[in-house]
């Protein structure tokens, strides 16, 4: 007979026939924000899918116990009309999570938009693992990131510049340098090179022009509306109204250039290293794979912070 005490369930004591239908009995009675804890002998990961795919996504799933003789889960039940967060929010709350993000190749910053279990099942990834490890960075306050979500709009544009920009400045050529070098070198033998060295100039050309653009329309436009923001005074925040349609077109910027940092990974797997290479060859997958990165932190702060902040203080101001 199953155990019900203390909102525990003990599936351990049920006959085999008998443990998911009591499992799925126990949840439908939980109200809205309980959790029930679940007792097995081996890992109930099947449950999750199972319970995603006939309730729909309506719980929470947290491991307490992990064997090897004994498995503890608490399942919730999510308040009506609560959503899962998206890698996007999920970084922008909390970068360390990014890293996770990273592990598995999940894009938090141009494919934000999508939940953990959305973005784990189009990969073929273990949801349940991914959401185990974002709990624990949750339990680790060991390293605390920066707090870019409580930055005034104009500071972390302006800290955007003069990090990301500046980088994305002085890398930029440097790449193009190495990368047409070593396609010249050892193209014949890689040539994968050579459509990389393409990339790279493609990526070159978009963001000369994209920075430019962010530098001279769309930071001093974000800083506009947080001067008529402070002043109380929206008259001078809208003297160009097409400025938010240029938010959309950055984002789409940093689709392509996302997409293009995608294919030279995909080219070189994952900047793996041929017997023959040379320092330089070395040097342009290092740097590829470093500018990756920072695209990544570059992107997340404006896609998934800056500019949804941008326009949530647009709607304000025209209140």
């Amino acid at each position: 007979m199953e155990t019900m005490t203390a909102n525990i369930l003990n599936v351990t004591l049920l006959e085999p026939r008998q443990k998911h239908p009591a499992i799925f009995a126990r949840f439908d009675l939980l109200a809205v924000g309980e959790s029930l804890t679940l007792h097995n002998d081996h890992d109930p990961k099947p449950l999750y899918y199972q319970l995603l795919g006939e309730r729909g996504n309506i719980f929470t799933w947290e491991y307490l116990e992990q064997g090897p003789e004994s498995w503890k889960v608490r399942i919730g039940k999510k308040i009506t009309g609560e959503n899962d967060e998206t890698l996007g929010q999920i970084a922008a709350k909390d970068l360390r999570k990014a890293e996770i993000f990273k592990k598995y190749g999940l894009d938090f910053c141009c494919g934000g938009k999508k939940t953990v279990k959305e973005a784990c099942a189009e990969k073929g990834l273990d949801a349940t693992r991914v959401e185990q490890e974002l709990q624990q960075a949750d339990k680790n306050p060991a390293t605390r990131p920066l707090p870019y979500g409580d930055w005034s709009l104009d500071f972390l544009a302006d800290y955007i510049v003069n990090t990301h920009h500046s980088y994305v400045r002085k890398t930029l050529p440097e790449l193009r340098l190495y990368a047409a070098k070593v396609a010249g070198v050892h193209g014949n033998l890689h040539p994968e090179l050579i459509p990389i060295r393409q990339l790279v100039e493609a990526i070159y050309q978009e963001l000369v022009v994209h920075l430019d653009e962010e530098e001279g329309q769309v930071f001093p436009y974000i800083k506009e509306l947080v001067a008529g923001n402070k002043n109380q005074d929206a008259s001078q925040a809208f003297t160009v109204p097409e400025k938010q349609e240029l938010l959309q077109l950055m984002e789409q910027d940093h689709e392509d250039v996302g997409g293009d940092m995608h294919k030279i990974r995909a080219l070189s797997k994952d900047y793996s290293l041929p017997e023959d290479a040379c320092a330089s060859y070395e040097l342009l997958y290092r740097m590829l794979a470093e500018f990756e990165d920072d695209l990544h932190t570059h992107i997340h702060l404006e896609n998934n912070i800056l500019f949804p902040k941008t326009i949530e203080l647009e709607k304000q101001l025209r209140k």
